[in-house]
């Protein structure tokens, strides 16, 4: 890679969850493993083993159609307190060899070596030497993506999975990218890439040969943005994150969700890890904001704030009800979905006006479940007791029933 161009990596750990799993009891290597919700409280897969993607199981799936097509499998809980310790270590590595570090989830990010080359030799190099130190300090593979863009380096990365390494020169634009599906492109839904497929335009190089003005009038300027993709065009820098300022957990889906129950199960989830996460920090939060980001990457945040800080689960997923119903249109298809708490203080920075005529039984009950969990799962796993919860929609009043 010439030395003026960036030199920007994406970094995407196999089978993550399932990995660790599969590394901490050697019993399971080689099975199909799924990481995810139970059966009975209508989870859906976190992560599954490469065993177990032969047989069609993908994350995000309901747990009932993956123990349909693979009854044998071995299927776990998640164990997130697990799952970010390893995720710490390897974020350590990222940093021996750049500041320029952004984490996507806790299994993948987008470095900038651009500067560390002078350092640590070619990016090629950089990214070899990442993927060993992996695999020698925390005993799992990652698949490394690389090029001059974002865009492109996310692409590589999921072109030679797993325990992969593959890089796109910009000389090599029109030979590796413009031949691949439409559906591979950045901002191409399912509804944007059927529109597009019924025009005949159903590869990457035909899309990067449109007419812009067509492609605008179309599509607005997301159209715009996807012509410049498809040519190679992607100036987004790498944003590391300076300062939190908030907590909070998202997942983005290999395919696009619309069904209401999985949202609400995967909803439920999330706010339940970023509650744990508050209390394991001694943080408590005032605003609650969801982020839904759609098909064709639009993205919506909404939020709301609270009349106190808190940390408990119940008055943050009751926020994210209310957000929820008043932003989603049920049969919407969705691409990735989060929750945040952000106006975050200390616990001992934090002095309430108590209303001398609330009966505060109810969150002296709450509080008491919050510090049980949170000593059993200190104690025996991340995961060893989770709420359960029997969700089957909104109903009119923005309740779940």
């Amino acid at each position: 890679m010439e030395s003026e161009q960036r030199a920007i990596m994406h970094v995407d750990m196999d089978a993550f969850y399932a990995a660790i799993e599969q590394r901490d009891n050697p019993e399971l290597k080689g099975k199909p493993v799924i990481v995810g919700g139970s059966i009975e409280s209508r989870g859906v897969v976190s992560t599954a083993s490469y065993e177990a993607r032969k047989y069609g199981v993908h994350s995000a799936m309901p747990m009932t159609e993956a123990h349909r097509r693979c009854p044998h499998g071995v299927y776990l809980p998640v164990d997130m307190q697990k799952y970010r310790r390893v995720s710490r270590q390897i974020m350590e590595i990222f940093h021996r060899f750049t500041p320029e570090v952004e984490a996507i989830s806790l299994d993948e990010a987008f470095l900038d070596v651009t500067g560390s080359r002078k350092l640590f030799g070619t990016a090629e190099e950089i990214g070899r030497e990442i993927k060993r130190l992996i695999q020698q300090e925390v005993q799992l593979t990652a698949s490394v993506g690389l090029s001059y863009n974002k865009f492109l380096a996310k692409l590589a990365s999921d072109m030679d999975k797993p325990d992969g390494f593959y890089q796109i020169r910009p000389e090599e634009l029109e030979s590796k990218v413009w031949p691949l599906p439409i559906r591979r492109m950045m901002g191409v839904g399912s509804k944007t890439a059927q529109m597009l497929e019924k025009m005949g335009v159903t590869t990457i190089g035909q899309l990067a040969g449109m007419n812009t003005g067509l492609l605008e009038h179309l599509l607005g300027k997301q159209g715009i943005m996807m012509h410049e993709v498809a040519n190679g065009i992607d100036n987004r820098p790498v944003e590391p994150v300076r300062e939190s300022k908030s907590v909070g957990r998202e997942t983005t889906f290999p395919q696009d969700i619309s069904e209401q129950y999985l949202l609400e199960t995967i909803l439920f989830t999330l706010t339940d890890d970023v509650c744990h996460t508050l209390r394991s920090s001694n943080l408590k939060g005032k605003t609650v904001s969801i982020k839904i980001r759609y098909p064709d990457f639009h993205s919506i945040t909404r939020a709301v704030t609270l009349e106190q800080y808190t940390s408990s689960f119940e008055p943050v997923f009751a926020a994210v009800q209310q957000l929820m119903q008043h932003n989603y249109k049920d049969g919407t298809a969705v691409r990735l979905i989060g929750v945040s708490v952000s106006n975050l203080k200390k616990d001992d920075q934090i002095v309430e006006q108590q209303d001398l005529f609330q009966d505060d039984t109810l969150q002296k009950k709450q509080n008491a479940l919050n510090s049980v969990m949170d000593s059993i799962n200190g104690k025996y796993g991340g995961d060893t007791v989770r709420r359960a919860r029997k969700l089957t929609g909104w109903d009119k009043n923005g309740e779940l029933s």
